[in-house]
């Protein structure tokens, strides 16, 4: 598992690409090891994610049975973790970044931990909140982790603003249709 120092590391990293201080990429080693090793804060950040579906479902009625919603949201939670780095990969190799490639992928690893712990409490706030304040809440939650990759994607392979909103894109989309055919299949969206 993860030592507490590596997950301090870790998230200092994660925070100081927030702040655009490029010394937060010194946090996370440039080697397919370190790379690897931060796969494994999906078991760090699953019992957040498990509080965070709670909340979600908590006043969300759904069409299928509990032990199938685990595992839906079980298989959502991993490949969400998975594409991105799959996608990105290949799109590394053919611009010749894989160089850069480990250290992206682990510091996108790792905003995932706090991410998670922000989300948490945007969520806790939404639930207590007016509805129209909610969503404000939501969307600026939502552009707060967009403008985290964008800033951890200039950084890490030092490409322009154009390009880290296409690589955000590349994310995003495919994160989004998943989200939308786990919320039909559990029967979460209108008309289902």
């Amino acid at each position: 598992m993860l030592s507490a120092a590596e997950i301090a590391r870790g998230v200092q990293g994660a925070l100081g690409l927030l702040r655009r201080d490029p010394a937060a990429l010194l946090c996370f080693d440039n080697t397919m090891e370190a790379c690897l090793r931060s796969f494994r804060l999906m078991a760090v950040t699953a019992p957040f994610y498990v509080v965070y579906s709670l909340f979600r479902y908590a006043d969300l009625t759904v069409a299928i049975d509990t032990f199938e919603l685990l595992a839906i949201e079980t298989m959502s939670y991993v490949i969400n973790w998975l594409l991105f780095p799959v996608i990105f990969f290949e799109v590394a190799r053919r611009r010749g970044w894989l160089d850069r490639y480990p250290r992206y992928i682990a510091a996108l690893n790792w905003i995932n931990l706090p991410g998670i712990v922000i989300a948490l409490l945007a969520i806790a706030i939404k639930m207590i909140m007016p509805a129209a304040i909610g969503g404000l809440l939501e969307i600026a939650l939502q552009a707060l982790f967009f403008y985290w990759f964008l800033v951890a994607t200039r950084l890490a392979l030092g490409v322009d603003w154009a390009m880290s909103a296409l690589l955000l894109a590349l994310n995003w989309i495919p994160s989004f249709f998943l989200l939308i055919i786990v919320d039909r299949y559990i029967g979460v969206l209108a008309g289902t």
